[in-house]
């Protein structure tokens, strides 16, 4: 090996020539751009792997492992020896670190300034990890450590609150395969007519409805889908909200009934805190839906302003409502509405004098598409949420009577027929994915 100065460069572009052979030290100066850098990998290039599917693997410097964990949890044992600058990088596979978690082993190394005795993981799913080996004080740092964002994004749903004809607050987990699980004993104030929607990249929160009057309480929902106890609201009071994720990681209350018809908003931070009043924008309505389109904005769509209506109002990725955008589809009210497809979205079902099925897609611009011929059991008063990632389910309703069928959305927002219902049959619930 030997230290090179690069001195061949192309006068017209000021491009290396010449960069002398694999394992040489370059030194370039500086206004010099490389030709072909990416294929050098004394230049941080990383050569990637096969995907890793085996629950232990020893990991090289200089090269990437797309690391799969659907069937176990995966340790990786990390260089028992390193140089200034070594990198390694690793990425969720299959979007399961969240379920089966990657294990490090720093190999007599420090990570981070601790000890090769400390313990390290990784469990969110969509994770990419890349590690830089700086020094023998502080050892391996992580450089990038973060979940990929997208629309939907999380694997698994809850169900939970409404009435069957009192107020409930039972729960119902929905796994990543869509299946819905029985009843779990309610936490906090029964109520109906809540909204919910996703924060924090893979947590969720129930807020607002009607007890006996209307509330401002919310519930927020771990990452494993545990309910926790009431939040004092913030707010003004209301019933027939809708809610939504936006900008990846943050939530958004808006519309319902106070005293009078309202179209406020109430922002959610990434922390599940929820922020006072914002003035609506929009047309006042109640028992609307909402949505994630486009990977990290909403919708709003449908409700009931003493008529029916089918207008929407976008949500920004910072979480500024626009106004009223002319509705497509059949007016409605009390329909449900969930992402699909990683960037889009779907309203279905609801009531416009008579109980309703048909659906309206959402492109990854926020357009609202004409109506599609329902599928499954007429009713309104449904839920809907993510699940498995890309796909959907709407859940539960009335048809006069209360019900708890399903019906699944494919990730190309096709939407199935009746599954049997699981769990206390009721309308007017709330739901939202978690991971």
């Amino acid at each position: 090996m030997s230290t090179l100065n690069v001195d061949k460069v192309d006068p017209s572009t000021g491009t290396a020539l010449e960069l002398g052979t694999s394992g040489d030290t370059i030194n370039i100066p500086s206004g010099v751009t490389i030709a072909n850098a990416g294929t050098a990998t004394g230049f941080g290039g990383i050569s990637w792997q096969s995907v890793v599917t085996g629950s232990t693997m020893t990991a090289v410097a200089g090269k990437g492992y797309p690391i799969d964990t659907t069937s176990n949890e995966c340790t990786i044992t990390l260089p028992a020896s390193a140089s200034v600058g070594d990198t390694i990088v690793f990425a969720d596979y299959a979007r399961n670190w969240g379920i089966n978690r990657i294990i490090i082993d720093s190999n007599g190394l420090n990570y981070q300034g601790a000890s090769d005795a400390s313990s390290i993981s990784y469990g969110i799913n969509g994770t990419a990890l890349r590690i830089v080996y700086m020094d023998a004080t502080k050892g391996w740092i992580p450089t990038v450590a973060g979940a990929v964002a997208y629309s939907g994004g999380n694997d698994e749903g809850i169900f939970g609150y409404g009435t069957t004809g009192s107020n409930v607050s039972m729960t119902n987990l929905v796994s990543n395969a869509g299946v819905v699980s029985s009843d779990v004993t309610g936490v906090g104030s029964a109520r109906y007519a809540v909204a919910a929607c996703e924060y924090g990249g893979n947590k969720g929160i129930f807020g607002f409805g009607y007890t006996a009057s209307n509330v401002s309480m919310t519930n927020l929902v771990s990452n494993a889908g545990v309910v926790a106890t009431d939040v004092t609201g913030v707010g003004t009071d209301r019933r027939g909200a809708a809610a939504i994720e936006y900008g990846y990681d943050k939530g958004i209350f808006g519309y319902g009934k106070g005293a009078t018809y309202v179209s406020m908003t109430n922002l959610v931070s990434n922390a599940g805190v929820v922020a006072s009043d914002v003035a609506g924008v929009g047309t006042d309505r109640r028992y609307l839906a909402a949505c994630e389109y486009g990977d990290d904005k909403g919708i709003f769509g449908y409700g009931d302003t003493g008529s029916n209506v089918s207008m929407t109002n976008l949500v920004s990725n910072g979480g500024v409502v626009a106004t009223d955008v002319t509705g497509v589809g059949t007016a409605r009210y009390s329909p449900g509405a969930c992402g699909y497809g990683y960037d889009k979205g779907i309203f279905g079902y609801g009531y416009n004098g008579s109980y309703v099925s048909m659906t309206n897609l959402v492109s990854n611009a926020g357009v609202v598409s004409s109506d599609v011929t329902g599928v499954g059991t007429d009713r309104y008063g449904v839920a809907a949420c993510e699940y498995g990632d890309d796909k959907g389910i709407f859940g539960y309703g009335s048809t006069g009577s209360v019900v708890s069928m399903t019906n699944l959305v494919s990730n190309a927002g096709v939407v199935a027929t009746d599954v049997t219902g699981v769990g206390t049959s009721r309308h007017s619930l709330g739901a939202c994915s978690f991971n």
